[in-house]
């Protein structure tokens, strides 16, 4: 799907455009931070992986402070009390699941949702970002691939005793990630990022790690479809 506005129409220096800039900013930031917590926490869960996961948290830190770059370059204070609330939803059903020890649930919030959610975004807003942005998020998205990876294997790995657990933790997580994109459609269109676009992307995206994963074409229909009337 094609975005219409050019970056060459965009008034990176707007009130407007700076004032919904603070809340997807704040956005990009908190989920570096939470990724960052989420694979010190996987770590634990995961000790004969540790010494990967806890690479991948540091490549999440070091993005954290690309996009902190970022907001400093447009002079934005991102609104990182919005973007603490925003990304609640996920970071309760991790948290709640890391003290079950329900890896897979786990997995499945970072390493799919939160990752895909991330190369949407990305994606979408790197041909509409300002010259200093755009430099960073392409750098950061190749990164997160890497990072959908490491979650793809392990669950590939181990999807027979997994898959049930992955549909629940599907059903549980998928309708929030409808809720977000609806709660930042408005920001995301002044930076023109299109809802659709960021809709489809993400969808692409998850759709193939879940066929990855080894779920087949019927299955992920299906998963898919969770929330998303709401969307």
């Amino acid at each position: 799907m094609q975005q219409l506005t050019e970056q060459s129409e965009i008034d990176f220096q707007s009130e407007i455009y700076k004032d919904s800039y603070s809340r997807i900013n704040a956005i990009v930031i908190e989920g570096e931070q939470e990724a960052y917590d989420n694979y010190i926490k996987l770590a634990e869960l995961l000790p004969e992986n540790q010494a990967e996961l806890i690479r991948l948290s540091k490549m999440e830190s070091r993005h954290k402070k690309g996009f902190e770059a970022c907001g400093r370059n447009l002079q934005v204070v991102p609104d990182l009390e919005f973007a603490k609330a925003f990304f609640s939803g996920l970071h309760g059903n991790f948290q709640a699941a890391a003290a079950a020890g329900k890896v897979v649930t786990c997995l499945l919030i970072q390493s799919l949702i939160i990752e895909c959610f991330a190369i949407a975004a990305y994606n979408i807003y790197i041909p509409v970002a300002d010259d200093f942005a755009r430099k960073i998020t392409e750098g950061v998205v190749k990164d997160e691939y890497s990072h959908l990876k490491f979650g793809e294997v392990w669950l590939q790995e181990h999807f027979t005793e997994a898959k049930a657990e992955l549909e629940e933790a599907n059903r549980q997580n998928l309708p929030i990630v409808w809720k977000m994109l609806n709660q930042v459609a408005d920001d995301a269109k002044i930076l023109a990022m299109e809802k659709d676009a960021l809709v489809e992307d993400f969808m692409i995206q998850y759709g193939e790690a879940l066929s990855n994963i080894g779920f087949t074409t019927r299955d992920i229909m299906r998963l898919s479809a969770y929330g998303l009337i709401a969307a």
